[in-house]
């Protein structure tokens, strides 16, 4: 099943699968599978893939700012940390804690331009699209950073999916 699923089992598919939770506790006994975090386990020579960990421990955030934009591929530069949007009735206390970069938005807003990517690994994580990333960015509290903003902007006017529109409209 981990192979199917990119190296990673989630207790959730497991049962879903008609295999007893108690299986892949003894597979992580027997050396078969490796915990990752909580919840989350992995086969042994599978490379960590640090986006789906922090999702998966984080459910409730979506991938924002230039994270959402690198993971995009709108960007080469990796984020030092990861940018995330919680809701503002989310305790991200321990998110910080593990060098993520919380931000909040109202509950209602926090699903507008919401997408599922696939990242290099093949998993699917949740992050917000192009238009939604380049409009939070611009406007963060923060002076928006120029070298990443600008060619992010004419490598999205220049992109298929470039949608004015839609960009206006979340302004």
């Amino acid at each position: 099943m981990a192979t199917s699923c990119n190296g990673y089992v989630i207790p959730a598919q497991a049962t879903g699968a008609g295999i007893p939770r108690r299986k892949l506790t003894d597979a992580v006994s027997t050396g078969e599978l490796v915990k990752v975090i909580r919840g989350l386990d992995a086969l042994p020579d599978v490379r960590e893939d640090s986006f789906y960990v922090a999702q998966h421990r984080f459910f409730c955030g979506v991938f924002s700012d230039d994270t959402a934009l690198f993971l995009h591929g709108m960007t080469d530069r990796a984020p030092f940390a990861p940018t995330t949007t919680f809701p503002r009735s989310y305790n991200s206390t321990a998110a910080r804690t593990a060098g993520i970069i919380c931000r909040t938005c109202a509950d209602n807003a926090l699903g507008l331009g919401l997408c599922s990517i696939k990242i290099e690994h093949g998993n699917m994580v949740r992050a917000y699209d192009v238009e939604r990333a380049l409009c939070n960015l611009v406007r963060s509290q923060s002076t928006p950073d120029v070298q990443l903003v600008t060619p992010t902007m004419r490598a999205y006017v220049r992109s298929e999916g470039c949608d004015p529109m839609k960009l206006v409209a979340y302004a």
